[in-house]
């Protein structure tokens, strides 16, 4: 797998988990413990993806 399609993928994953946290927050029955957990895993994807990009120079 190139790095592109990494990215691409971890950028995917990252989406989807924006989406279930908005919608955990949205049900009433979610557990707080379960949407710390997903914003967990969203910040380390967020990490992952920041690491992996190019840097520009300026």
């Amino acid at each position: 797998m190139s790095l592109s399609s990494h990215l691409q993928e971890l950028k995917k994953k990252h989406q989807s988990l924006s989406e279930a946290v908005e919608a955990a927050q949205r049900s009433p029955g979610v557990d707080d413990l379960r949407i710390a957990d997903l914003k967990k895993q969203k910040l380390r994807l967020k990490e992952e993806i920041t690491r992996l990009s190019p840097q520009t120079m300026h």
